[in-house]
């Protein structure tokens, strides 16, 4: 059952003459219970589309569901809806109890019933012991458990959050990364989550809906955008490093790396396209694979990414360990059959059945 759906939902800019499409016709439905995340870069629509869903900006076209009843025209108030945003918005002349009870005295909720959710609400974040600070008292994690109090002690079935964690340092964000996500199964509500992030979003949804310019590249669990990937956009941003691309071209048994000699990567139907291949799906070879020079090489400790290039084309392997090699070193490189991705001349993907794959690569 769809707790929230778009139906081409578009929004419009006007800007003198000229009109930008913020939102381009985007249609998804997220399931009751589930982490959903709007993902991609700065300016792509995922915020537009968020606000679209909360009713803070007006659909210029299309309809917004949320629990099957039509809010396209609803105000905020009305659509059963929590929301958190980038900025935590605390009153910073309240303590910590009065921050997360506003909503509550505001809706004239009853003294016994919001001492009740505030002691639940509290506990289950780790705030009891602060109720009485002011906000310039807490850090900035402390500061965003407190924006989250506020958001679900209106138990609304839906929340909304807006890059909610940007303004924490690393270690930060890493921990409450998972505090959301426990809170969100602990709970049980469905909740949009936005960020530009990749890292957030493979680590926390359901459900990922990767965005740009105003559109929907593709609409997938973390699993299917990674092994999957619509188009060269999403292999790219998805991953770290991203996927490399590779562009083909007709060679000696078939399709090869552009500016080399070979071996053959695919069937030479392939060849005016493109070969992906994720970076930690590489092996180096001794004097069989693909033939590539040494670029740069950055040890991370349990693993080393060796930048290299093949045929002119930039490559890079994440290989486990110290690989002891410097700029200039001949390499060979190797990935196992069915790692290897195929993009049109388009950028968009195509199968390439396990026969075209090449007799020269790891079996």
């Amino acid at each position: 059952m769809s707790a929230i759906a778009a139906e081409n939902v578009s929004k419009v800019w006007t800007t003198g003459s000229a009109a930008v499409r913020a939102v381009d016709g985007v249609s998804f439905a997220f399931d009751a219970g589930t982490l959903n995340v709007l993902l991609g870069p700065s300016g792509c629509g995922k915020s537009t589309t968020l606000r679209l869903i909360a009713g803070l900006e007006v659909c210029d076209a299309g309809r917004v569901l949320i629990g099957h009843r039509d809010v396209t025209r609803l105000p905020p108030a009305a659509r059963s809806i929590a929301m958190v945003f980038q900025s935590y918005a605390l009153f910073p002349h309240l303590s910590v109890a009065e921050n997360i009870l506003f909503g509550l005295r505001v809706r004239r909720v009853k003294a016994a019933e919001r001492g009740e959710r505030l002691a639940r609400i509290a506990d289950l974040l780790g705030l009891s012991p602060l109720l009485e600070r002011k906000p310039s008292q807490l850090s900035g994690g402390q500061q965003q458990r407190v924006a989250l109090g506020r958001a679900i002690i209106a138990q609304a079935p839906v929340c909304l959050m807006d890059e909610p964690l940007s303004n924490l340092d690393a270690q930060l964000r890493a921990e409450m990364r998972q505090e959301i996500r426990a809170l969100q199964r602990k709970l049980g509500i469905t909740m949009v989550y936005v960020t530009h992030d990749q890292v957030e979003a493979m680590s926390m949804a359901d459900r990922v809906v990767l965005m740009r310019e105003g559109r929907i590249e593709q609409n997938g669990t973390p699993v299917e955008l990674y092994e999957h990937p619509a188009n060269t956009f999403v292999a790219r941003f998805i991953g770290t490093p991203p996927m490399n691309l590779l562009r083909l071209e007709a060679g000696t048994g078939g399709a090869v790396i552009a500016g080399t000699d070979g071996p053959a990567v695919l069937d030479a139907r392939f060849a005016s396209g493109m070969l992906g291949v994720r970076p930690e799906h590489i092996e180096l070879a001794f004097e069989r694979g693909v033939r590539g020079s040494v670029d740069s090489v950055e040890y991370l400790g349990g693993d080393s990414l060796v930048g290299c290039r093949v045929g002119g084309q930039p490559l890079a392997a994440r290989v486990a360990g110290n690989v002891g090699l410097a700029r200039g070193d001949a390499v060979w490189l190797n990935w196992a059959r069915g790692a290897e991705h195929y993009f049109d001349s388009n950028g968009i993907r195509a199968a390439a059945e396990p026969h075209e794959a090449p007799v020269t690569l790891m079996a």
